[in-house]
């Protein structure tokens, strides 16, 4: 079976995309932070009979980068690597006139310096893996300037750069920047916690997640929305 290491899988959309890919037989390896939320993710994803790990830590601490590699070497190799765990760098967002430091620190700590040593960890398996594959879930933040958004998307930018250059240095793995679109998340809670207007729930953008594993088009940067527009 291949295997996937999904972090912040507990809630949102890495907990979707664990349950679609556990849907389809995929080994999983799991991380977010909180360990009872996440005790309970893989709970409900092992359901679908396929073998889960759940390691709950924070992915800007080395020695749980190799955890979950380890784990996921017992599990049989990585086939996908998904970056999903991010930062805001404040909550609630603020100008950059008011952005602490230390908040900035802490987004690009988890939104880039964690995700490329993860890549980093795991990236002899995934060379080995005949369908090997890097995520890496960016935001519009990352391209568009809006206010309040400039921290968080300066770190999703800098991830964004990340995948386009390991996908030129690494052309036997497939390597997707991938905007999912406004959701229903905790994170954009937190974010903008004024903001009532509705939003899609992460489930619904997932099939676009799928259809880049289905399809393995080129490495490049993906919007969900374009995805699931051709399905």
């Amino acid at each position: 079976m291949p295997v996937a290491i999904i972090t912040g899988a507990s809630k949102g959309l890495g907990r979707a995309l664990a349950e679609a890919l556990a849907a389809r037989g995929w080994d999983l390896v799991l991380d977010a932070r909180g360990a009872e939320a996440l005790t309970a993710a893989a709970a409900a994803v092992s359901g679908h009979g396929t073998r889960v790990e759940a390691l709950p830590g924070d992915v800007t601490d080395t020695g749980h980068r190799a955890e979950l590699v380890a784990a996921a070497w017992k599990l049989g190799g990585v086939d996908l690597l998904v970056n999903n765990a991010s930062a805001l760098g404040a909550e609630p967002l603020v100008r950059l006139a008011e952005l602490p430091l230390k908040g900035l620190r802490r987004a690009l700590e988890v939104n880039v310096v964690a995700a490329l040593g993860l890549v980093q960890e795991a990236l002899p398996l995934l060379r080995e893996s005949p369908a090997g594959a890097v995520v890496a879930v960016s935001s519009d933040a990352a391209a568009e300037a809006y206010e309040t958004w400039g921290g968080y998307g300066a770190s999703k930018a800098a991830l964004d750069q990340l995948a386009a250059v390991l996908a030129e240095e690494e052309p036997g793995l497939r390597v997707w920047a991938v905007d999912p679109g406004d959701m229903a998340t905790e994170l954009y809670a937190a974010a903008v916690p004024d903001d009532e207007d509705p939003r899609p729930e992460p489930a619904g953008v997932v099939p676009a997640f799928l259809r880049l594993l289905d399809e393995r088009p080129a490495s490049g940067r993906y919007g969900a929305p374009s995805l699931l527009e051709g399905r």
